[in-house]
């Protein structure tokens, strides 16, 4: 368990951290093919230098500073300085459309705005004549002669000695725009309690062991790797490698050795199938060898005591397979953590087989991102855990959708959102009279106190049966499929469910043995619509008859963040799919 002094705001924990931490490595990041860390001390240094520079931009108690950029050490710099000013920080990612940076600096008031690169800069000047509040746009990237360049700006102001101001608990720290699943974004407030009372929560969950180190590669723009993950690593003097991409996390696990790790779903499915994908290309002695191993460790894991030949060949799949596998995560990895979407069962099991558990979790940007984690001597796999620190969970089975034992999930305790900005009227709809919040997640709580999402109150549907559909869980079980690359289910209204599937067409073209062919073609093709009806027949055996896809529609573009489909932190769009494709669902009927 952590040791870390209490801390009521963001300014105690970065003074505490480099007080404890001082010489340690805080960031990482890849400069000219090797790693180069900065220390706490010098990440103070960097903090107290651009604290000055908003002192210059006149920027004080309640002002909005914001920054669009991806992960980068000069976010960290501009967050902990905008903290030290009394401000306020609004987060974005370079991802988002212009119009949603546009609304957030508006509806915001930021008066700077951080932008990265040069490229980032330009676009938030052409919509600066509509944003009334925007004094000051710092480019991160400019280059000597450009008087906006955060160096040039931050060596302005070297000679002043600007204090820190220490915030009070209650003021707000950030305000943290919302993905906008189904409409436009809605800025959480979030004050330095309520993130000071979520990061104590999840340090004092566990022993993370002495210096951990982590790979930061979720988007800073959003609670869950910006707060989350960043907040815990300082309070526990981690160092935090900054990635990129998920491209450089994979290369780069091997020799950044980290001790934690923060993902959600998809990128855990995805290294599920590359550790797939390099086993069938291993001998076929090394794969059985490999499935031998895992089922004598399971025995083991059930209590059962394995003979003395059972042990030396255990001992060999370890050495000889089993850890070379481990060696493609860094050989380190002691916690690996999961959040903001279910996690496919069959992942987080072959995972926990191969020594690495995944600890599932549960919360919103609303409630300062971290609301429930599995333990960790007792995880239950499928479950998102028990309630952290001093947050209590109730049930509402006054739901229409609700079935019996289920209610929506509304959760209690000092990590709660002070609100929406300038939305009075949506936060009344959200806050319960008790000062409880409501998720909109449908869930149950088993005897012993853990947590299950079971649904989704928005995203349930009837079919015209009257019988309710949660898309979600089915959805994740055919991304499991290594030649669905994405998929939706709709049947809203209906008599039974369609899908949109996006076909995964390097590894269709691999199977077929036909990687010329167009994919449109390809996916018209019988032999494919055979392989994709076997594909969602397997992964849907676990779930009852109404619940299954009767038809679907073969598409080869991909949902990405740039053609809308997905959010920054990977949820379906399901507007947005629709838009598109709605036509083409109900032509299956």
């Amino acid at each position: 368990m952590s040791t870390f002094p209490p801390f009521e705001t963001l300014t105690e924990l970065f003074d505490q951290a480099v007080g404890h931490y001082g010489e340690r490595p805080a960031f990482g990041a890849l400069r000219g093919g090797a790693w180069w860390w900065l220390s706490y001390d010098e990440l103070a240094a960097q903090v107290t230098r651009c604290r000055a520079a908003l002192a210059s931009m006149g920027v004080g108690r309640g002002d909005r500073v914001a920054i669009i950029c991806s992960n980068r050490l000069e976010w960290v710099v501009a967050a902990h300085a905008t903290y030290q000013r009394r401000a306020i920080f609004v987060p974005m990612a370079e991802a988002q459309l212009e119009s949603e940076w546009k609304y957030i600096l508006a509806d915001s008031g930021a008066k700077v705005c951080f932008a990265g690169g040069a490229n980032v800069a330009a676009r938030v000047n052409v919509l600066r004549e509509d944003l009334l509040d925007l004094q000051h746009i710092v480019n991160l990237d400019g280059h000597a002669r450009d008087p906006s360049a955060f160096t040039n700006v931050l060596a302005a102001s070297a000679d002043r000695d600007i204090k820190a101001r220490a915030p009070r608990p209650t003021e707000l720290a950030t305000i943290i725009y919302t993905s906008g699943t189904t409409g436009e974004p809605k800025g959480v407030r979030l004050t330095h309690r309520n993130l000071a009372a979520q990061t104590h929560a999840m340090a004092e969950s566990r022993d993370y062991g002495e210096a951990p180190r982590s790979m930061g590669f979720l988007p800073w723009a959003h609670v869950f790797g910006g707060h989350v993950e960043l907040n815990l690593m300082m309070a526990l003097g981690g160092a935090v490698a900054i990635c990129e991409n998920t491209d450089q996390l994979y290369a780069e696990m091997p020799r950044v050795h980290p001790t934690l790790l923060y993902a959600v779903p998809r990128i855990w499915t995805q290294l599920y199938y590359d550790i797939q994908r390099a086993l069938s290309e291993q001998p076929e002695m090394s794969r059985h060898m490999f499935d031998d191993g895992i089922r004598l460790m399971q025995r083991q894991r059930d209590g059962e005591t394995l003979k003395l030949t059972e042990r030396i060949y255990l001992n060999m799949a370890r050495k000889l397979v089993i850890s070379k596998i481990k060696a493609r995560l860094g050989n380190q990895l002691r916690f690996a953590f999961s959040g903001a979407a279910p996690l496919p069962r069959e992942v987080a099991e072959f995972m926990h087989n191969i020594g690495v558990t995944i600890y599932e979790g549960y919360g919103l940007t609303e409630s300062s991102g971290s609301s429930t984690s599995n333990p960790t001597d007792a995880p239950r796999f499928g479950s998102v855990g028990k309630p952290l620190g001093d947050v209590r969970i109730e049930l509402d089975p006054s739901i229409e959708e609700a079935e019996e034992g289920e209610g929506e999930i509304i959760l209690y305790g000092p990590s709660l959102m002070q609100g929406y900005h300038g939305r009075a009227e949506s936060g009344a709809g959200v806050i319960t009279d008790k000062g409880g919040l409501r998720t909109g997640d449908l869930g149950r709580i088993d005897d012993d106190g853990y947590l299950w999402i079971t649904g989704r109150v928005k995203d349930l549907y009837k079919l015209n049966s009257g019988r309710y559909i949660a898309p979600a869980p089915l959805e994740e079980q055919l991304r499991l499929s290594p030649f669905i690359a994405d998929c939706m289910i709709y049947g809203a209204g209906q008599p039974y469910n369609v899908a949109l599937i996006v076909a995964d067409m390097p590894a269709l073209q691999a199977y077929l043995r036909r990687p010329d062919v167009p994919a449109e073609d390809l996916l018209r093709e019988r032999e494919t619509r055979r392989l994709y009806d076997n594909e969602v027949l397997k992964h849907s055996r676990n779930f009852r008859t109404y619940e299954l896809v009767r038809n679907f529609w073969l598409v080869a573009e991909p949902f990405t963040q740039e053609n809308g489909m997905l959010t920054p932190t990977h949820k379906l769009r399901r507007r947005k799919v629709l838009k598109r494709y709605e036509a083409r669902l109900k032509s299956l009927y």
